[in-house]
């Protein structure tokens, strides 16, 4: 779909790079001749992940373990990440999400969500935003968001509310920043099945089918489809576009707003199984 060189030795940074949809993006930001970088809190996956790109691609990724919640760890990656050139591209793709119903949430559980999602988010951009600008170096932030950043959505309120604040932070930063030549987008995802996750939020056969029912394109979305638009983000020549958010999910949020409205069929004993479940 583009020219090997579209990426051309570009200094990638992937937030949560070492699984899912950062995993994917990773990928193809390397097949398009990126270097890269990936952190995470598990450097034993995010080693797994440098082994398997290393096998294609070798010496072009790098391993940053970091916990995005601690502002002076997100510091820490960012000086390290800096150390051997800036950075051309910084993607916010690390994120936490579960179901609930929303009165049953714990100050705990909120903010396990809005830590990752919403504060490592801030944390991450204003590390790399600010060696940007003391360098006066060009930059770029991808920011992976959801359609119900700006529908709401219940049962996921924590996710709704931070990715809410993360679609504010890229529009507010691409006008403070644009004059000096930092661009800011995010993309807005409808399902993208990824392991593990897909099971967690849509938790039985008949909701599975439920949700592919309400997307017009009847289908979920392939990672490779994401990790194309991405890449066209992230290279020059989308140059001109910033502040944006694009939606990538087959029209679901079109034909209905509130990506989990349809949790409204789960029963308690289904509430009580999924809890039981996350043990």
């Amino acid at each position: 779909m583009f020219q090997s060189d579209l990426l051309q030795d570009k200094r990638i940074l992937i937030t949560g790079g070492g699984t899912g949809l950062g995993k994917a993006m990773g990928k193809r930001c390397l097949e398009l001749g990126a270097r890269l970088l990936i952190c995470g809190r598990r450097e034993a996956v995010l080693e797994e992940t440098r082994a398997e790109f290393d096998a294609e691609h070798p010496g072009r990724t790098t391993v940053l373990p970091c916990d995005l919640r601690d502002a002076e760890a997100v510091e820490a990656m960012a000086e390290a990440a800096f150390a051997e050139g800036p950075l051309d591209a910084l993607v916010n793709n690390a994120a936490g999400n579960f179901l609930a119903k929303t009165e049953s949430l714990s100050p705990r559980a909120v903010d396990a969500v809005l830590a990752i999602v919403l504060h490592g988010t801030a944390y991450a951009t204003l590390a790399c935003g600010k060696r940007w600008l003391a360098a006066r170096h060009p930059g770029n932030v991808l920011s992976i968001v959801t359609t119900y950043a700006w529908t709401g959505s219940p049962f996921v309120v924590p996710s709704a509310m931070a990715k809410a604040g993360v679609l504010a932070m890229t529009r507010s930063l691409a006008v403070e920043w644009g004059r000096q030549g930092i661009r800011l987008n995010a993309i807005a995802p409808g399902p993208f099945p990824t392991k593990g996750a897909w099971d967690r939020l849509v938790p039985n056969a008949e909701l599975d089918a439920a949700w592919k029912n309400k997307i017009p394109l009847g289908r979920v979305g392939e990672h490779i489809e994401l990790a194309n638009l991405a890449a066209y983000l992230l290279a020059e020549q989308s140059g001109y576009i910033t502040g944006e958010v694009v939606t990538i999910d087959g029209g679901e949020w079109l034909k209905g707003a509130g990506q989990f409205s349809l949790m409204e069929a789960l029963s308690d004993e289904d509430w009580e199984a999924m809890r039981a479940r996350k043990g």
